[in-house]
């Protein structure tokens, strides 16, 4: 595992002012807890991994959800890791073919490949002003999960 580097967020305000301050580069900000477990570990370590390749184009920062719980429940987080895209403040969404949420990625990448794909196709999107994107990666490397709603 590499060293991670990555800035971690630890209040709504660093949040909210990354998020209005980020311009012309895609924000990747992952919500997840580092302590104990394993797969937002993973996730850093890829995310990490892939911020000197997406410099000039991406901002990737990591949240604790137990540090904003303001974003947690507006975004709907159940599921950790979760990440989300933002490009100049606007929430961006991907389109993965095979999941029910196009708000989020949920888990964490199979490779670093896929990683850096997603970020430029997203990135690529929204010079155009497409708010929605069509994910790179393949179906089989998309993590598989099942929605399930709460007090409905």
């Amino acid at each position: 595992l590499q060293l991670n580097t990555l800035p971690h967020l630890r209040t709504k305000q660093e949040v909210d002012d990354i998020i209005r301050n980020t311009i012309d580069k895609v924000l990747v900000m992952r919500f997840g807890k580092v302590e104990d477990d394993l797969v937002t570990i993973q996730h850093d370590d890829i995310l990490a991994r892939c911020e000197r390749p997406l410099c000039k184009m991406a901002t990737i920062c990591l949240v604790d959800v137990d540090a904003v719980e303001e974003y947690v429940q507006y975004f709907d987080i159940t599921l950790i890791p979760a990440t989300i895209f933002f490009f100049n403040a606007v929430h961006m969404k991907v389109d993965y073919g095979c999941t029910p949420d196009n708000t989020k990625w949920i888990g964490a990448f199979k490779t670093k490949q896929d990683c850096i794909d997603l970020v430029e196709m997203i990135y690529r999107g929204a010079m155009r002003g497409k708010v929605i994107i069509k994910s790179p990666i393949l179906v089989e490397n998309v993590p598989k999960y099942t929605l399930i709603y709460k007090d409905i």
